[in-house]
């Protein structure tokens, strides 16, 4: 993949609530871009997904955790980003790396030298170009997301949120590579504002707008609803 051709991958992060797969589609629509997600946007990956997020699945150790979303990631990039990379196309996913040192290294307590290690095997050390984190208390997450059945992460309470969205701010802050941090308790419109400041300066303008609806030039089409790790 040559520099001059390849596209830029933007990845969203956040606690699950925070309105990153909102910021997700919006941003990608604006810049033309490949919108996709993490776990699921592969037929294999949908399978992972199951298993990873099921509560009604038999229980997943928190290694077995981190490899199947390895796992849904190494494929993710094989099917999807990749190939959208090399054409050219910028990428906005909806969850990316990042998502698994929150939470399995700082919400389950899995050692970090590992995690990188199992991450970088499973990218062939590709990173995204910028990572934007959208920002909001534990408390408002959680009243976002409403009275609607937990899935297997959420289910593991306050605490194990409230070490995710540490992790994540401790990411931000020794990040060797570019992150954007935006409050997301903002409006809708006023934190997509930001992201799209954030991007501009970070990395221009993007391609240009893509077809009307989710996944701008092309892509998953959507986020599949809550995603981890």
């Amino acid at each position: 993949m040559t520099a001059a051709r390849r596209g830029r991958l933007i990845a969203l992060e956040g606690i699950d609530g925070c309105g990153k797969s909102t910021q997700a589609e919006l941003l990608s629509r604006r810049l033309g871009a490949v919108l996709t997600f993490e776990p699921g946007a592969t037929r294999l990956g949908s399978t992972l997904r199951r298993l990873l997020l099921d509560a009604d699945l038999p229980p997943v150790s928190g290694r077995a955790e981190a490899l199947l979303m390895a796992a849904d990631r190494a494929q993710h990039l094989a099917e999807v980003v990749v190939p959208s990379l090399e054409s050219g196309a910028w990428v906005v996913t909806d969850r990316f790396s990042a998502s698994t040192l929150a939470y399995q290294g700082f919400g389950r307590g899995l050692d970090r030298a590992g995690l990188d290690r199992l991450i970088g095997w499973a990218t062939d050390g590709l990173a995204a170009d910028l990572t934007v984190l959208i920002e909001v208390p534990v408390a408002v997450a959680s009243e976002r997301r409403g009275p609607r059945s937990p899935d297997r992460l959420e289910v593991e309470g306050e605490a194990f949120q409230l070490r995710v969205a540490d992790g994540y701010r401790r990411l931000a802050a020794e990040s060797p590579t570019p992150w954007l941090v935006v409050d997301g308790t903002a409006p809708e419109h006023e934190v997509a504002a930001a992201v799209w400041s954030g991007v501009e300066a970070a990395l221009g303008t993007g391609p240009g707008p893509g077809p009307a609806g989710a996944g701008g030039t092309g892509g998953t089409g959507g986020t599949g609803g809550t995603d981890h790790g």
